[in-house]
C-alpha cells in the first residue's frame, strides 16, 4: 500500500513538473509605432509577443519617455524603430534608461525600418529654423507599401538571426507577406489609377512617400515650416493661391488636430480628408493591409466631393 501511494505521488510529481515548465518563450518585441508592431505579428506570429509603444492617434514626434516604456524596453528581445530621427526626442531616453544591452543601437535586438530604404525631402542644409526636419530625411516612410517589402525581408532575417530555433518559420511567414502584399500593391494601384496627377495640399508634410507612390501632386503645405503651426493669415494665403495653383484637397494624418484643414476646407470650398497614416488611425485601418485599402477609398471619396 506504501509502495502504491508512493508511485501515485510521484506521478502527481512528475505531472505538475511537467506542467510547470513554460511553452517556448515568444520573442519579446517593442515597436515605436503601430505599423512596425503590426509588422511584426505579420512576420513572427505566435513566435513573437509584440508590444506598441504608440497608438494610431498619438503624434509620432512626441511622445513622452514614460516609466512604462522603459520597463517594457527593459525585458524586449528586439526594438523595432522607424529611425530617421523620427524618435528622437524620446526613444534614446528610454533605451538608455532601460539597461537592457540587447537592444541598445548597434546591437541585433536594435533594429531600424529607414536603415532599408531611399529616404525623400532629405535637407540639403541642416538648420533647426526651418522647423522640425530631420537630417536624413522624411521619416514617414510606412505611408508607401513598396518600402514595406524591403523592410519586412530584412525584419525577417533579424527575427531568424535572433532566435535561430525559429528562423523557418519566420522564413515561411516573410515569404507569404512579401506574395500578399506585391499582389495587394498591384491591385491598389489600379484601384487608385483615378489620383495619379491630382493636385493637394498637406496639413503637415507627412506623405510624401503616399504621393510619389500613386502620382498626386503636393501644391502646398499648410504648416509654413514642419511641425510649425500655419497663422490665419497664412492659411488665408494658401486659399488665395487657389486662384492659380487649384489643389482638389486638403490632407492630413488622423492623428493631428484638424482646424486649419477645417478652415481651408470651408474657404476654398475643397474636401479636406483625413488619412489613417498608420494602423489603428482609423476604425477601418486594423492591419497593414486594410491600411493601405481605407487610405485609398478616403482619397478616391475626396475626389468625388
Amino acid at each position: 500500500m506504501n509502495v502504491l501511494k508512493k508511485l501515485v505521488a510521484l506521478s502527481a510529481l512528475t505531472l505538475l513538473t511537467v506542467l510547470a515548465v513554460p511553452a517556448e518563450a515568444a520573442i519579446k518585441v517593442f515597436a515605436s509605432v503601430p505599423e512596425w508592431a503590426a509588422l511584426a505579428r505579420e512576420i513572427g506570429g505566435e513566435h513573437v509577443d509584440v508590444y506598441a509603444a504608440t497608438n494610431g492617434l498619438q503624434d509620432p514626434h512626441r511622445v513622452e519617455a514614460k516609466p512604462s516604456l522603459i520597463a517594457r524596453a527593459r525585458n524586449a528581445d528586439l526594438v523595432i524603430a522607424t529611425g530617421g530621427e523620427l524618435e528622437i526626442g524620446w526613444l534614446p531616453l528610454v533605451l538608455r534608461e532601460s539597461g537592457n544591452e540587447r537592444v541598445q543601437p548597434g546591437q541585433p535586438g536594435y533594429f531600424e525600418a529607414a536603415r532599408y530604404v531611399s529616404l525623400r525631402e532629405v535637407p540639403a542644409v541642416l538648420d533647426r529654423a526651418q522647423g522640425d526636419v530631420h537630417a536624413a530625411g522624411n521619416p514617414h516612410i510606412q505611408t508607401d507599401p513598396r518600402n514595406l517589402l524591403k523592410i519586412g525581408e530584412a525584419l525577417t532575417l533579424r527575427l531568424a538571426e535572433i532566435d535561430p530555433a525559429n528562423a523557418a518559420a519566420y522564413q515561411a511567414a516573410g515569404k507569404s507577406f512579401n506574395e500578399r502584399l506585391r499582389a495587394a500593391i498591384s491591385r491598389w494601384e489600379k484601384l487608385a489609377a483615378p489620383l495619379a496627377g491630382v493636385p493637394i495640399l498637406v496639413q503637415h508634410k507627412a506623405f510624401p512617400y503616399l504621393i510619389a507612390w500613386l502620382g498626386m501632386k503636393e501644391v502646398g503645405s499648410l504648416e509654413p515650416k514642419p511641425g510649425v503651426e500655419p497663422t490665419s493669415a497664412q492659411l488665408a494665403a494658401i486659399v488665395a493661391r487657389q486662384a492659380s495653383i487649384p489643389a482638389r484637397m486638403v490632407i492630413r494624418p488622423a492623428y493631428q488636430y484638424d482646424a486649419p484643414s477645417r478652415w481651408v476646407s470651408a474657404q476654398a470650398k475643397i474636401p479636406a480628408i483625413a488619412l489613417p497614416f498608420t494602423v489603428g488611425g482609423t476604425a477601418e485601418a486594423k492591419d497593414l493591409f486594410s491600411l493601405y485599402e481605407d487610405t485609398i477609398r478616403r482619397l478616391l471619396q475626396g475626389l468625388k466631393e
